[in-house]
């Protein structure tokens, strides 16, 4: 039969348009697992290559090594109770997947933020649109998050945008430039 978790592998034609698009984006599977990231993306969030595979999930990231440095209080704090009822919706979708219960396992045991929320069953799938960064080089981004999906891979595609014009624009545009390197 199929396997049991989500696809892991994405399509040729969404790499290809993440890699194209002069924005951030990355590529998500219900685990939260960054499966596929641009350019741009890594110099905003993280450098997800410099990770090993099992981290590059942006619910370890936010729950078990405190990598909460970039999103501001408010937008972490929404993220996790909206990630939290996501994966509880994964798991019903995928209850027989060792991965995600693994996560689940690992972050209900090293998280008590994450055990609260989960101890709350909301099951709702919901998107943040607006999101603020705190960038160690470029300082305050705001965000506004757009969620593509996939259906038949249960893929999403989030893309980070800001008004145009605006600082958090172009703070996005500077760090298209620099990437990933330090501007010190």
């Amino acid at each position: 039969g199929p396997p049991p978790g989500p696809p892991s592998d994405v399509r040729d034609g969404i790499l290809r348009m993440v890699a194209r698009l002069d924005i951030p984006a990355i590529v998500l599977d219900a685990k939260y697992d960054v499966l596929a990231w641009n350019r741009q993306a890594a110099a905003l969030l993280t450098d997800f290559s410099a990770l090993p595979p099992r981290e590059r999930n942006l619910l370890r990231q936010r729950f078990l090594y405190g990598d909460q440095s970039r999103f501001s209080p408010e937008a972490t704090r929404e993220f996790a109770r909206e990630a939290a009822s996501d994966l509880r919706a994964a798991s019903a979708t995928y209850p027989d997947d060792p991965a995600l219960g693994g996560l689940v396992a690992d972050l209900l045991a090293g998280s008590p933020e994450f055990a609260a929320l989960w101890s709350q069953h909301e099951v709702a799938r919901q998107q943040t649109l607006c999101q603020t960064i705190l960038h160690p080089e470029v300082g305050r981004i705001d965000v506004i998050c757009e969620v593509l999906v996939v259906p038949d891979r249960d893929q999403r595609v989030v893309l980070y945008t800001a008004d145009p014009g605006s600082p958090s624009d172009q703070a996005l545009r500077l760090l298209d430039v620099i990437g990933t390197q330090s501007l010190t």
